[in-house]
């Protein structure tokens, strides 16, 4: 591709993606310079994992360094821009030597792991809505990460993205729960609450076996409310379910043979 080209197709970008990638120039105006785009994104940040995704404003975020929202403007254009480009500071994996004969499945893990932790460390991230695919730096070489323990497998292209897909998603939904598990201890609630430990009585009384025949004897040995942890064989609820989406895609890549 030609240079002017290459020009014309990142102008095509979003300008809170440009802004991600370095490719708009910050302004020159303002109260000599003393704002810098990371630093409202990192105010943005503090503020959010704080009080939640709903007190970031543009007005609030330039409370809180001292300037007015209109100085904010002259960097950051938007609300929408801001929101990405807070993503976007999160998404940073951890250092960490890449061991080339590592086990695919443990890159997996370590995939999900890592994106699991987002949702907890920063629980604003997810009640901002997905609006495509990644295109920002920093969530790209989260992409790029998934990806590498797939490079020695008989995957094509198509297949690779759609395992990606699939880790992404089960990472999602359980930083989900697990984020809101910790929100609702934080603000008071029982640990038994989630479990179901706090009504095990209750259900065993209430569920009986003309109505529910098959829940009701996982109610009765405990099963149900995590009665008897210490009798459970498979460890926690998450590490199990991801250990049969692996076992899924080892049982693919056996039939291709």
């Amino acid at each position: 591709m030609e240079h002017g080209d290459e020009e014309d197709v990142l102008k095509s970008l979003p300008r809170g993606v440009a802004l991600a990638w370095g490719l708009v120039k910050e302004s020159q105006r303002g109260p000599k310079r003393e704002l810098s785009i990371d630093q409202i994104v990192a105010a943005a940040v503090e503020l959010a994992d704080k009080e939640g995704l709903q007190a970031v404003s543009m007005s609030r975020v330039a409370s809180s360094l001292g300037f007015t929202a209109m100085s904010l403007y002259r960097y950051v254009q938007s609300k929408d821009d801001l929101l990405l480009l807070m993503q976007e500071s999160v998404c940073k994996l951890p250092d960490r030597l890449e061991d080339e004969d590592a086990d695919w499945r443990e890159g997996m893990r370590q995939y999900v792991r890592d994106c699991i932790q987002v949702f907890l460390k920063h629980p604003w991230y997810a009640d901002i809505p997905v609006s495509g695919v990644p295109l920002t730096p920093n969530n790209l070489l989260f992409v790029d990460l998934a990806l590498r323990s797939m490079r020695k497998l008989p995957l094509n292209d198509f297949e690779k993205m759609s395992t990606v897909l699939l880790l992404s998603n089960y990472a999602r939904s359980t930083g989900l729960i697990q984020r809101d598990m910790v929100r609702a201890i934080e603000g008071g609630a029982s640990p038994g609450s989630f479990s179901g430990l706090d009504y095990t009585k209750a259900l065993k009384v209430l569920v009986k076996e003309e109505h529910y025949p098959d829940l009701q004897p996982l109610i009765a040995s405990g099963v149900y409310t995590e009665e008897n942890p210490a009798d459970n064989p498979i460890g926690n609820d998450f590490d199990f379910g991801l250990e049969r989406i692996l076992d899924g895609i080892e049982h693919y890549l056996a039939s291709k043979g």
